[in-house]
């Protein structure tokens, strides 16, 4: 049982290849909870333990370690730092107190580090700044701390030194003396301390009048600075060779918020919000931040982190708005993939459940005393897709539930089941990304597919009006069929809803009404398939005006024929044309590679909406592009920046195809209409 002050919840995040991964493992070997120091090219790290991560050398989920340092708990999420899998990093943020935001020296501030940070900075997380693998060549420190402060603002202020052979750090709080190649430490010493009084005006006001502030009160206002945000301490490290390590570990201990001196949690039910007193006595509130799934035994881990009242075995626990409570088992503390049992889990910690299949990402766990949910960050919505198919038959029900348990632990993979193609699709955030799922599938789960690029979900309309008629007549000894359709089309408005205005304007009983319902169907069945190239229709008006019946041969299918017959007949004299999706797209990119950008997307029948630059040297492009030219555009964009890009896109509205293109995709729908029936 921890006391709630003796608590510190850390989660490292940043760009891939900082060397968070190292830092762990450093901090895990510093503090004796290993015996020798892990290393990812040895494989033997204890957060990288999925077979995915060892043989790729980079995190694809979020891992679960803790360590004990002088008394205090400090529990430790190492996160992906890959832009493909942000959905393993971004839901950890909400467990941690301090994000420890990792800068590898060697390769500078990432575009993925810039995200993590403005996702914690919007969450109200204290944050902290380690520069990593100061070892490495032909660096210049000095230069990196100026662009660190120019992306991250002048709150970042160095909290301790390199020293002049890399080998040691100077610290920068307590005392002024020493040199550096960023700085001589009284420089650093008075730009921290005029950073940290900041958040107290009392000790401001002695600080401008001339008093000398002492280390204890130094101390106790650095925590406060750094919880409040006007402070961020920029440390300085070498992982692999356990440089400045035990130095971060007194940051951590000595000026880390605890789960008390933290912003608390706020649970949103409806209009109302409600702040989670950090109270080891109240009522039980916590979330669920991770769920990921032991690769040796399938069995389903989650994370929790609590933010009041203690987890134990008998708590009746409920989920969300879930009236049904049911029972923990014993709480675990997860180092890696190992579990140890605990009695219970306390107020501030973080623990995880086995085997309960009701937790999932973000969902708020408590006694009955709380409603609503904990607001997590946003993910990115997945747009690069892959259609698939079992590559053996039989194997449905395996690949069913192998998608499941990959859904379940990232919250950016999905899997839809196209209603217009009729294909299974899966989406991620990249090649990278679905590739590594793909390998899970297969190797974790024994589940094979066949991928190939998903088809296009066009829709068709209609650009003139037209009258149609049609008589179905049919004689087959005994009862016959007849029915007899006129009506007529026109469009209606772009991406009306319903996509379908249907009126029934018959007089006199020259239909009777009870055929209505199978003319209906009749004219969806072609707004189902179209007519032009095998896609939906959508935005047309239809209205059925007249026709004739027969009193004993006329039936619903013989109208539901008419009525199909009818409505094709319009729309193939009301210039019938083939709509194309566009999407909205918002690109970030180096400020350099601005022209490449806007030039590229005008090639791919883009238009840009407008743009707005960002700190650090980067600018957001909004365009609207057809998804056709985009569907693969990943690839397209890591090229031309050097992997610093990213971009998002969501479906805008249907446009008209040009010609050329509609034409191409015709003749590739009667090819494959060609080949079924070979």
């Amino acid at each position: 049982m921890t006391n709630l002050k003796d608590i510190r919840n850390i989660v490292l995040l940043g760009h891939g290849n900082s060397g968070k991964t190292s830092l762990a493992e450093a901090i895990l070997h510093k503090t004796g909870m290993t015996n020798r120091l892990g290393s990812i090219d040895e494989k033997n790290t204890v957060s990288d333990y999925d077979e995915e991560e060892k043989n790729r050398g980079n995190s694809i989920h979020s891992s679960l370690m803790y360590a004990n340092y002088k008394g205090k708990l400090i529990n430790l999420i190492d996160t992906p730092g890959y832009p493909d899998f942000v959905g393993g990093a971004l839901p950890s943020i909400p467990a941690g107190d301090l994000a420890v935001i990792v800068i590898s020296a060697a390769n500078g501030i990432g575009m993925n580090t810039r995200k993590m940070f403005q996702a914690a900075t919007a969450l109200g997380k204290a944050r902290m700044i380690v520069v990593n693998r100061i070892d490495a060549d032909n660096i210049d420190l000095k230069e990196l701390v100026g662009q660190i402060q120019d992306t991250f603002g002048t709150q970042c202020r160095c909290a301790n030194l390199p020293s002049s052979d890399k080998n040691s750090v100077i610290d920068c709080i307590l005392n002024s003396t020493g040199d550096s190649p960023v700085m001589d430490a009284e420089q650093a010493h008075t730009e921290l301390m005029e950073s940290a009084i900041e958040a107290d005006e009392a000790l401001m006001e002695s600080y401008l009048g001339g008093e000398e502030i002492s280390p204890d009160k130094l101390g106790a206002v650095i925590i406060k600075a750094i919880a409040a945000g006007t402070l961020i301490p920029i440390v300085f490290t070498d992982a692999r060779h356990e440089v400045g390590v035990t130095e971060l570990l007194d940051a951590i201990v000595n000026y880390a918020p605890s789960p008390a001196d933290a912003a608390p949690a706020v649970v949103i039910d409806g209009d109302n919000t409600v702040e989670v007193k950090p109270d080891p006595n109240g009522p039980l509130c916590g979330i669920v931040f991770r769920v990921g799934f032991d690769p040796r035994s399938n069995m389903k881990y989650s994370a929790i982190r609590i933010f009041s009242g203690q987890l134990t075995p008998s708590t009746q626990l409920m989920v969300n708005d879930a009236r049904k409570a049911i029972r923990p088992g014993h709480p675990l503390k997860m180092q890696g993939v190992e579990p140890k049992e605990v009695e219970a889990g306390v107020c501030g910690d973080i623990v995880s459940l086995a085997k309960i299949d009701e937790l999932h990402l973000g969902a708020l766990v408590h006694d009955g005393k709380f409603s609503g949910k904990i607001e997590m960050p946003a993910t990115p919505n997945p747009m690069f897709s892959l259609a698939m198919e079992p590559a053996s038959r039989g194997d449905e029900n395996k690949i069913s539930a192998a998608l499941e348990k990959l859904t379940d632990e990232d919250p950016c993979f999905k899997v839809t089941r196209d209603a217009q193609t009729k294909e299974m699709v899966i989406n991620g955030l990249g090649d990278l990304h679905l590739r590594v799922m793909l390998s899970k599938m297969e190797h974790r789960y024994k589940a094979m597919v066949n991928t190939k690029p998903p088809k296009i979900p066009y829709r068709e309309t209609i650009t003139g009006k037209a009258d149609g008629h049609y008589r179905h007549k049919k004689q087959t000894g005994g009862s016959g069929q007849f029915g007899e359709v006129y009506l007529r089309v026109e469009p209606a408005e772009r991406d009306s809803d319903p996509s379908l205005i249907y009126t029934w304007d018959i007089f006199g009983g020259t239909i009777p009404g009870q055929y209505e319902p199978a003319i209906l169907k009749g004219v969806n069945d072609v707004m189902e398939s179209g007519c032009v190239a095998g896609y939906p229709m959508q935005d047309v008006k239809v209205s059925v005006y007249d026709g004739k019946y027969h009193p004993v041969d006329s039936k619903e299918v013989a109208f539901r024929a008419a009525g199909k017959g009818a409505f094709l007949d319009a729309i193939s004299k009301a210039k019938p044309v083939l709509l194309e999706p566009i999407v909205n797209m918002e690109i970030t990119v180096p400020a350099d590679n601005m022209g490449d950008i806007t030039g590229d997307l005008s090639s791919r029948r883009g238009r840009v909406t407008g743009q707005d630059m960002l700190a650090g040297g980067m600018i957001t492009i909004k365009a609207q592009v057809p998804l056709s030219e985009v569907a693969n555009y990943n690839s397209q964009l890591k090229s031309v920046t050097g992997g610093q890009g990213s971009y998002s896109m969501e479906l805008s509205h249907y446009e008209p195809t040009p010609p050329n293109i509609q034409q191409q995709v015709i003749d590739q729908y009667k090819k494959e209409k060609e080949a079924e029936h070979e």
